[in-house]
């Protein structure tokens, strides 16, 4: 792009061995945005033969570290004139009402707004999770690009805006992967060593300057952050019931079938409890001494607290 508007929209999407959802999730965003930067880590199968059919597509490989850096690095490095970007990963793809609202409210909007909440969707073996807290979710997944950047965490990463408004629109932003149960299973024990991660550094004091500021009453991040801290203070192993039956029962997450009730147990029980598992394991192993812990995951994991 040769010509810097504030119409114009870039969609940042990070990709590692994304082949099965790539091209649907380009095909999804191509007619509402005028650039598109991939960033991947070196994949090995398709994801770059796939990407390169696309005219509006610039990509590129980084290696990984965590999501969060992964971002700001394609914020810094990828020439982005832009004046307005957009965070969809590999595996979501967009609606059409998402779309068409998109380039409406970038065009229209007033000054002082620098970030655009959407709701994400999630499908789940083939099935929406439209309760248990999952479904509307706002996110903010779209603003201007000298407002924001992407907190530095190990998991549970946010746009966090360093100034202005911000409004709602309509339509999805839907996560739907289609790699199989082991696959989501394998991840997902992944995911539990950077939340362990990400809750030590909480409990530590290790955080950065730049993490959504918790607050209950607060935007839909500072809410969900605020939860977060709250559920540090639940005593081990307590918390993931807890956390299964608010979501499964009180929040009516059992009436989206046996989809739910595999999401909810594994993903609002199995996965919290693995995470306190490894918490536990960590703390009992060095006798909770917080420098044996912080040496051992930088050690073990190759993550630097």
């Amino acid at each position: 792009m040769n010509q810097k508007s504030s119409s114009l929209i870039t969609a940042i999407i990070l990709t590692y061995n994304e082949q099965l959802h790539i091209e649907r999730c380009v095909k999804s965003i191509e007619n509402a945005v005028d650039d598109i930067v991939i960033v991947d880590c070196y994949s090995v199968d398709k994801t770059q033969e796939i990407v390169c059919q696309f005219s509006k597509v610039r990509f590129y490989q980084n290696k990984w570290v965590n999501y969060a850096t992964q971002f700001n690095w394609a914020l810094e490095n990828c020439n982005i004139q832009s004046e307005w970007i957009w965070r969809i990963d590999a595996d979501e793809y967009a609606d059409r009402t998402l779309c068409e609202n998109i380039k409406t409210s970038i065009n229209t909007v007033s000054d002082n707004i620098t970030g655009i909440y959407v709701k994400r969707k999630i499908i789940f073996l083939g099935k929406p999770l439209m309760h248990g807290t999952w479904y509307p979710r706002w996110n903010l997944k779209i603003f201007r690009k000298a407002a924001g950047e992407c907190e530095d965490r190990w998991m549970d990463e946010h746009i966090k805006l360093h100034y202005g408004e911000t409004i709602q629109i309509d339509g999805d932003q839907t996560d739907d992967n289609l790699n199989n149960l082991t696959w989501w299973t394998e991840k997902h024990n992944s995911y539990s060593t950077r939340e362990m991660v990400d809750m030590l550094c909480m409990e530590y004091g290790l955080g950065t300057t730049n993490e959504v500021t918790p607050k209950l009453f607060g935007t839909s991040e500072q809410r969900l952050r605020w939860l977060k801290v709250s559920y540090l203070k639940v005593p081990f192993f307590v918390r993931p019931f807890i956390n299964f039956i608010y979501r499964y029962i009180v929040r009516l997450g059992f009436l989206d079938g046996k989809q739910g009730l595999i999401w909810h147990f594994l993903q609002g029980f199995w996965y919290r409890f693995l995470v306190d598992a490894k918490i536990y394991e960590l703390k009992k192993r060095f006798n909770n001494d917080k420098d044996a812990i912080v040496e051992y995951i930088r050690q073990t994991y190759k993550i630097n607290l």
